[in-house]
């Protein structure tokens, strides 16, 4: 499983140098960190698994000495590994133009949100191909703009509040549960996906 890992690495090293100056920008630019690491991580994460989507791939894999489970988990434990190389280059970035060190604080979120992603991306693209994204993407952002505009005009507002209140907290328990939570929800999308593609024809 480890050579899974270090191919989804090395096939990400030419998209890696595109996007490393464009993640720069942004950090010069004074980007929150959060926003920043969760965008760059879920585009690597889901360009990884775009990258094993096609069937001849699929076909190849399986005909190696790793098992289904182990594909699988490959790709959960790559958004950890991506996310960090995403969290790595922003600490040294924000060194460089802000000379000061990123807040536990948000690097915990990054992987925390980037994980919530993930949960929900990896077993629907397991389950209807990584295209169809797209297109659920879409009518997530009418449904939020309908909420928005006519239900809960003060939505963002209060998803900003919510945010605002839990980067400020110092309670170590509040950080224990959501790691809790989050982490028995990413466990079940993981096994989720395992079933899924266990039952998959190539």
């Amino acid at each position: 499983m480890l050579n899974l890992l270090r191919k989804d690495i090395i096939l990400h090293k030419q998209m890696f140098v595109i996007l490393l100056p464009i993640l720069l920008v942004y950090l010069f630019l004074g980007a929150s960190h959060i926003l920043v690491g969760f965008v760059f991580s879920t585009v690597m994460v889901m360009t990884s698994f775009a990258m094993d989507e096609k069937s001849e791939i699929n076909m190849l894999l399986n005909s190696l000495p790793y098992t289904r489970n182990e594909i699988v988990s490959s790709k959960y434990l790559g958004v950890f590994v991506l996310t960090f190389i995403v969290v790595v280059t922003i600490f040294i970035g924000n060194i460089i133009f802000n000379q000061e060190l990123i807040p536990f604080i948000d690097i915990f979120f990054i992987f925390i949100i980037v994980m919530m992603f993930a949960a929900v991306l990896l077993p629907f693209s397991y389950k209807f191909k990584s295209q169809y994204l797209l297109i659920a993407s879409i009518v997530l952002f009418l449904v939020y703009m309908v909420v928005v505009n006519f239900l809960i005009r003060n939505l963002n507002d209060i998803i900003r509040e919510f945010i605002q209140r839990l980067l400020s907290a110092q309670n170590m328990m509040v950080y224990l549960f959501i790691t809790v939570i989050i982490g028995g929800i990413y466990a079940g999308s993981w096994i989720l996906s395992t079933h899924i593609y266990r039952k998959k024809l190539f």
